[in-house]
């Protein structure tokens, strides 16, 4: 689930890009950390999403097991993982023969990143402007909401030194909440069908 969420927000932000004239295809999921690597060529002019980590959303951890039910039983699972996930979104250009092309180019993208995220928060695929249909039902209820998240200078020395690279404009976003589950049953019970409302009275002893 955690590949659908980021594939959801690669498809939403590549087709707001491309209705304002840059190249859908720029939009890449990777990670960031192998740019200055042998296998890094392919990050070159794009806008790379990367996921740096994950964190378990603790206010819904203990909640009681799950009820859903079939023709005959009620079957109890497991609660959901419930994840926020990290998410760096870095715009990554080289320059062209005018030195600050590329980075000008670079901050153009991001700019409108952060701006499309602005107006739209909330992904679902049911809301989705690329026109993805499913029938999968953990897909269906895939949602999640994206908040800027702001590091601090000590925060983004530490971020880029275990990327392993020099710094590239970017920004990082809180991406809340991803459920994941297995739906295994952990035990079946029958519906109650009726209710036996009968009164026993035991008589009074003298």
């Amino acid at each position: 689930m955690i590949d659908e969420a980021l594939l959801l927000l690669q498809s939403e932000v590549a087709s707001y890009l491309s209705l304002k004239g840059y190249k859908a295809e720029e939009v890449i999921i990777d990670n960031i950390g192998l740019f200055e690597t042998s296998n890094g060529t392919s990050l070159t002019n794009s806008i790379v999403i990367t996921l740096v980590n994950i964190e378990e959303e603790s206010a819904l951890k203990n909640q009681p097991a799950v009820k859903r039910f079939s023709a005959q039983n009620a079957i109890y699972e497991n609660t959901p993982v419930y994840l926020n996930l990290y998410v760096l979104i870095t715009c990554n250009y080289t320059p062209d023969p005018d030195k600050m092309k590329g980075y000008i180019s670079a901050l153009k993208r991001l700019s409108l990143i952060i701006q499309f995220l602005q107006g739209k928060n909330s992904f679902s695929y049911a809301s989705s402007t690329s026109g993805t249909v499913t029938t999968d039902v953990d897909l269906l209820n895939l949602r999640f909401t994206l908040e800027l998240y702001t590091l601090t200078f000590e925060q983004i020395n530490h971020l880029w030194g275990s990327l392993g690279g020099r710094q590239v404009p970017f920004a990082m976003y809180k991406l809340r909440l991803i459920g994941i589950t297995d739906r295994k049953p952990l035990r079946e019970v029958p519906l109650i069908e009726e209710i036996d409302t009968t009164i026993i009275k035991i008589s009074e002893r003298n």
